[in-house]
């Protein structure tokens, strides 16, 4: 038998835990744009201070670097070092007989590890009934095991003397090696825990931590073309025939054909998301509104007889290689790569991350009457997703991992987050509540500067998204099937990856309707206006005189634009310029993360989460679905009132021309010839001098009537009379 142990060496130094403890620490769940940010440790502090910034700390790291260039996959040099004690079980031989003399056969031996209060079992057989033990023993002096650091190479396992209870020397033999190491050694990451037991009671495997891979996804094309020779019942005239596909779970039809006889075509294109290895059947079935088209088998006793049909289908099938199967948020997106590997480019860098601890977890259930939570970390770039191994019942679990991704595009997003066997979330039907904090170092490295650069010149996703774009409703549709497909995959690894983990870490329910988020739009529009909101005051206060010292100078300023036309948009990018050097000093110095205040997440009214945390359908009690109706019709009425006017506005443009007021028409294309003509004659100079110091006239001269171009606008007639 062979098997690898590890436990946490327990004794630690408490100056150092002391100094670990004011390390402060980065929200759960980061959602952190890969810009460059180089190995920074970043924090965030719990709601009831009103603190979500990220802040940088200083650990002590670097504890498990590699010497010089050479590194055994990770260097582990953005994390704590952390000893652990190993023990290689290999073999054992010449095992003593129980004491009633049965032979050897019936022996199911097994090696039992035990450090302090830790122990751990190899594998062994688990029917040992009426069967006496015989209990042989290897003892080591902690102080006299070896110390290892890679990239050593590895300790050669020994034969060691057994010996019984009673510290005898007995027969038998066991090869094992012991040794004292860090989580930079090889045999870590395949190693059990003695420091941690099954959550559930089903081995030690569900707190082992893990690297993910995710399913190589493609979009399968389904051309349907046409259909030949059908065989239709005589009582349906006017067959509604179409084209039912099912792949899996997923079933897809096409539109009735608008061709009502035995041959009916359709030529439409229905989209899958497949995954590799393919396993699904593909069926596609061709029916009509009513009755199906296949033909029935008939059974005479034990024969079974058949009746083959003439009809035939013509379709197309295909794997779009060419396409980025979109199964993140737009927002969200760690890969865009192609899935055909021959069209993928080399990668710019390389991102490592460093999973240090967390701190102040909160309890998520009870155990033998006291709160307890088994923590564990997972965080995904691209194809890779990690889960750190599971701690159990500790707040303050130290998992000092590390790991790497190939990037391949600089505008992506890493995202992180801890779980317990319940999951830990942020934001809950009680509102939004402090949980913890996580400490991370994260580092991204690039092999040019260039190819970064050449980056932004190129196209976001691959090219077939603009060559043969996707509708809205095909990129959602297939999305949903993709997530559903890599959810189901990693559930079943070893360890599994549950299937709300996978959907909480790629938001799979951002699309549904919630009002705190409608809120967080609204604030983030006005946020993006806030600029020419701020111009547009700033011109209405030099037209309105209330600086006459700026307002004259914008009339100089303007009266050289005039004669001057070339200056207009070199001066421009000059003050686009100097804005931006301005704002270097207060550049951000911290990669993106969760904003609460953004997320309108602070102060948010109890029934509002209720409904954004609902069951779809819904499941609350009448009365609070009527009220949520009634609000949502409120809120709709306003979104209608809004919409109207700016329709409103459109058609009174377009009717301008469209002679649905022959006076309103005939006085405008009347004022169009004369100013055709002004125009000629007038130099343009004078005109826009004319324009602009009308424009920026003093107060004296303006009158609070709307002007007479603003009154003919809003006397052209638009098609709201036509509405029912």
């Amino acid at each position: 038998m062979s098997n690898q142990t590890s436990g946490q060496n327990q004794k630690r130094n408490p100056s150092k835990n002391q100094n670990n403890n004011q390390n402060q620490t980065a929200n759960h769940n980061q959602k952190a744009n890969q810009n460059g940010y180089p190995n920074q440790n970043f924090t965030t502090y719990p709601p009831e201070n009103e603190d979500f910034n990220l802040k940088e700390t200083k650990p002590t790291l670097g504890g498990g670097r590699v010497t010089g260039n050479d590194r055994l996959g990770t260097a582990f040099d953005l994390v704590e070092q952390m000893h652990y004690f190993y023990v290689r079980v290999v073999k054992a031989k010449e095992l003593p007989l129980k004491k009633d003399g049965n032979d050897k056969g019936n022996l199911h031996p097994f090696v039992e590890v035990q450090l302090g209060n830790l122990e751990g079992l190899t594998l062994h057989f688990e029917d040992r009934t009426n069967q006496e033990l015989v209990i042989v023993m290897v003892v080591f002096e902690i102080n006299e095991v070896p110390k290892r650091v890679p990239p050593d190479s590895p300790l050669a396992p020994q034969w060691y003397w057994l010996e019984n209870k009673k510290g005898e020397k007995v027969k038998g033999e066991l090869m094992l090696a012991v040794w004292i190491g860090t989580q930079a050694d090889e045999a870590f990451q395949e190693a059990l825990h003695l420091d941690a037991t099954s959550v559930n009671g089903d081995g030690v495997a569900n707190i082992k931590s893990k690297v993910y891979l995710s399913p190589r996804l493609w979009y399968l094309r389904i051309n349907v073309i046409e259909a030949q020779e059908l065989q239709i019942g005589n009582n349906m005239q006017q067959p509604e025939i179409y084209v039912r596909i099912t792949l899996g779970n997923v079933v897809l039809r096409t539109k009735n054909s608008l061709i009502k006889n035995v041959c009916p075509s359709w030529n439409e294109d229905l989209m899958f998301v497949v995954a590799e290895p393919f396993e699904d059947q593909l069926v596609l079935s061709v029916e009509d509104k009513w009755y199906s088209l296949e033909k029935e088998v008939v059974s005479e006793g034990r024969n079974k007889k058949v009746s083959k049909l003439n009809s035939k289908v013509h379709s197309r099938l295909s794997f779009d290689g060419g396409y980025h199967v979109l199964d993140e948020l737009a927002h969200y997106s760690s890969d865009l790569k192609a899935t055909s590997k021959e069209l993928w480019k080399p990668s710019i860098g390389v991102l490592e991350l460093g999973i240090l601890n967390a701190q102040g977890l909160s309890p998520m259930r009870t155990r033998d009457g006291c709160g307890i939570t088994d923590p564990y970390c997972v965080a995904k770039y691209g194809q890779k997703w990690i889960r750190t191994r599971t701690i159990l019942s500790s707040f303050n679990p130290k998992w000092n991992e590390q790991y790497t991704w190939e990037v391949f595009d600089p505008c992506t997003v890493i995202t992180i987050g801890v779980f317990d066997y319940c999951n830990l979330q942020v934001l809950t039907p009680a509102g939004v509540k402090k949980i913890g904090e996580i400490q991370l170092a994260v580092r991204f490295s690039c092999s040019s500067l260039f190819n970064i650069l050449a980056m932004y010149s190129q196209t976001l996703l691959p090219t077939m998204h603009y060559l043969h774009p996707l509708t809205y409703y095909q990129i959602d549709n297939l999305r949903h099937q993709a997530t559903q497909i890599v959810a189901m995959r990693l559930s079943r690894a070893e360890p599994p990856l549950r299937r709300e983990v996978v959907e909480y870490m790629r938001d799979a329910g951002s699309n549904l309707w919630s009002i705190r988020r409608s809120k967080a739009n609204y604030a983030r529009i006005a946020g993006v206006l806030s600029g020419l909101i701020a111009i547009r005051k700033w011109f209405n206060g030099i037209c309105t005189w209330k600086n006459p010292f700026a307002t004259v100078l914008v009339h100089i300023i303007f009266f050289l634009f005039v004669c001057f036309p070339r200056l207009i948009l070199s001066s421009i990018f000059v003050v686009v310029f100097l804005m931006g050097t301005w704002n270097y000093r207060m550049r951000p110095r911290k990669p993106p993360h969760m904003d609460i205040k953004l997320s309108q997440a602070e102060r948010v009214p109890w029934d509002e989460l209720d409904e954004e945390f609902d069951t779809l359908p819904t499941s609350p009690h009448n009365d609070a679905v009527r009220m949520r109706y009634d609000r949502l019709r409120s809120i709709g009425s306003r979104m209608q009132a809004v919409a109207g006017d700016l329709a409103n506005q459109g058609e009174r443009f377009y009717n301008l021309l469209s002679w649905r007021d022959p006076r309103a028409t005939a006085v405008f294309l009347i004022f169009c010839l004369v100013a055709s003509i002004v125009l000629y004659v007038i130099p343009f100079e004078v005109v826009a001098s004319v324009m602009g110091f009308y424009t920026m006239r003093h107060p004296k001269f303006r009158e609070k009537l709307p002007s007479v171009p603003l009154s003919f606008f809003r006397r052209l007639s638009a098609k709201t009379d036509s509405l029912l």
